[in-house]
């Protein structure tokens, strides 16, 4: 039987946040933008024209309600091209190119900005990798389990139960290392923060969207820790993760270093109080005021003390 553990956040207020976007897609989805599924499925590419045609027919074969986005970054091996074809025989098929390499981050938050912006959006949306890293048969578990009443719903390699295949000590002990630190900085209760199949409430994306900045792999992190602060239920099941089964891994050392970096600095904000302007900004605030900031809020932080 399958065992899950579940973490609710305590909101630092009720507000339910601005329901608009701050921006909306910035590349035209292709395909059916009015199947009006109940579930969406977000698949992010690049150079993955030799899993993508498998993966997109076992995830039809699961006779859900759904539809496929495939987010691509313009693979140079024709993954578009598959996309394109299949669209032809599947009618709940979306696809958005995007014209060059810019980050898992931007494509979740870019597939998500899609859905969102349908006339009837996706009740639950749904995360995974394209390399067949993860089940496509998990996905109805992900969302009957969402459906209980859990805004977020993370399939975990590290929930008893739960394990990955064709890792090695390293590899495992760099991720287990990457959770724990995250776990101190975060602070949720959750045995995996960094795995990518996930399943998501649409109540959850709406007033997380405009908090959704990361390019790469921290969007993994900034998805929890815009559950958290929400005051959202977010809960774990066991999966089993495999090594990419075609295919090198993607993940590089810059990366890790990002990670790092985001889930400190994250954690900096969240002590001071920092406001979103502060680093997300287009206009970005002159040093004198960033400096006066910092300064009101360690003497604010000296007096609680």
């Amino acid at each position: 039987m399958d065992s899950q553990i579940s973490f609710t956040a305590n909101p630092k207020n009720d507000d339910e946040g601005d329901l608009s976007f701050e921006t909306g897609p910035t590349q035209t989805a292709r395909g059916n933008l009015e199947a009006g599924s109940r579930i969406g499925v977000i698949l992010p590419t690049y150079c993955e024209a030799a899993n993508i045609e498998t993966l997109i027919t076992e995830i039809e074969s699961l006779k859900l309600n759904l539809s496929v986005m495939v987010v691509d970054d313009s693979s140079p091996d024709g993954t578009s091209n598959i996309v394109r074809r299949l669209q032809k025989k599947y009618r709940n098929i979306l696809l958005v190119v995007r014209p060059r390499k810019s980050g898992l981050g931007t494509a979740i938050t870019e597939g998500i900005k899609t859905f969102l912006y349908m006339k009837e959006p996706p009740q639950y949306v749904v995360t995974m990798d394209a390399d067949y890293s993860h089940n496509p048969k998990d996905i109805p578990k992900l969302v009957a389990v969402a459906k209980k009443g859990h805004d977020l719903v993370i399939g975990s390699r590290y929930l008893p139960g739960g394990k990955t295949v064709k890792w090695s000590p390293i590899r495992i002990m760099i991720s287990k290392t990457a959770n724990k630190f995250a776990s101190v900085m975060i602070g949720a209760r959750l045995r995996d923060y960094t795995s990518g199949l996930r399943c998501y409430s649409l109540r959850l994306l709406r007033r997380a969207i405009n908090e959704l900045h990361s390019p790469t792999y921290e969007i993994q992190i900034e998805t929890i820790r815009q559950a958290v602060k929400k005051g959202c239920c977010i809960t774990e099941m066991p999966i089993t993760f495999s090594n990419r089964k075609l295919g090198k891994s993607k993940l590089t050392l810059n990366e890790i270093k990002q990670f790092v970096s985001y889930v400190a600095k994250t954690k900096f904000e969240d002590y001071l109080g920092i406001p979103k302007y502060i680093y997300a900004s287009k206009a970005q605030p002159s040093n004198e005021i960033v400096i006066e900031f910092f300064h009101s809020r360690m003497r604010a932080r000296l007096n609680e003390a």
